[in-house]
């Protein structure tokens, strides 16, 4: 080998050293960052709560016997451990918020939409959020025939984040959970066409999460 190729080499090899100590330096960032996010976040709660305790407390909301005859439906119905936590929504019109076991959602589900007590027949709206320590799948659901409502959210861990697809059961939850797929990475089983549907299918990664960094970053 050369000079002129040995320097070459090294070159290179310089290139893509450098390349990599500024990849490393960028996921570091990254992750002080959600760090530093994280511990704001808890700080905000902390603060919140500490001046909540100092508040006098607020009447019941007179949607808290509608949240509390649903999660004992569920309960009743399906398992003691389908519900992991419930309140009523102040900042969205005191709407009934449940959280469900992802374990028993797709019996969850059923009984919302068929139950005659229920009847959440309508599926308004799908969405999907990163909190970086998980993956959350959030549903909008209306009774048409009681004009009722409710929220009901699905986490997921987000290394292996999957929910259980409910689009045999709404079909319009049909596009929104192949966007989520698509931009979160949150795949669902059961799905009958689980594919992209905005990005390329050879696209690398979700654009959506938190930790997503392009391949190239004039994209």
């Amino acid at each position: 080998m050369t000079d002129e190729q040995k320097n070459r080499e090294k070159a290179l090899t310089d290139i893509g050293n450098e390349q990599n100590a500024e990849r490393e330096a960028k996921l570091k960032a990254a992750a002080e960052a959600r760090a530093a996010r994280a511990a704001a976040k808890e700080k905000a709660e902390a603060e919140a709560a500490e001046a909540a305790l100092a508040e006098p407390p607020k009447p019941p909301s007179p949607k808290q016997p509608e949240l509390d005859a649903l999660v004992a439906l569920l309960k009743e119905q399906i398992n003691d451990s389908v519900i992991e936590d419930a309140y009523v929504n102040e900042l969205n019109s005191d709407m009934p918020t449940i959280i469900v076991n992802h374990t028993y959602w797709r019996e969850a589900a059923q009984l919302l939409k068929e139950h005659e007590g229920l009847q959440f027949n309508y599926l308004r709206n799908v969405s999907g959020v990163d909190y970086e320590t998980h993956m959350e799948v959030v549903y909008h659901l209306v009774s048409l025939a009681s004009k009722r409502e409710a929220a009901v959210k699905v986490k997921t861990d987000r290394k292996e984040a999957a929910v259980y697809s409910v689009t045999p059961i709404w079909a319009t939850a049909n596009w929104n959970e192949r966007e989520i797929y698509d931009l979160l990475g949150i795949n669902f089983p059961g799905h009958p066409d689980m594919r992209r549907i905005m990005m390329p299918d050879e696209w690398v990664g979700h654009p959506l999460r938190k930790d997503y960094e392009p391949l190239d970053s004039e994209v």
